[in-house]
């Protein structure tokens, strides 16, 4: 079953708040994903604790 979560982050090339959508039945994972206000590619990180049912998702410009 898909689950989705809307998450709010800010974009490490422009610092715009940008919205993802999250797909938390796949597990934790690391992917790229363009910002929608620059282009600029971001590494986003998302950590999902299948046990307690909680995440965490952290980006970084995909260049460092």
């Amino acid at each position: 079953m898909e689950r989705l979560e809307d998450a709010e982050v800010a974009c490490p090339s422009c610092w715009e708040t940008v919205e993802l959508t999250l797909d938390l039945s796949a597990g934790s994972q690391t992917y790229t994903e363009d910002c929608p206000v620059c282009c600029q590619p971001m590494q986003v990180r998302l950590l999902v604790d299948e046990d307690e049912g909680t995440y965490t998702v952290d980006v970084e410009a995909e260049n460092g």
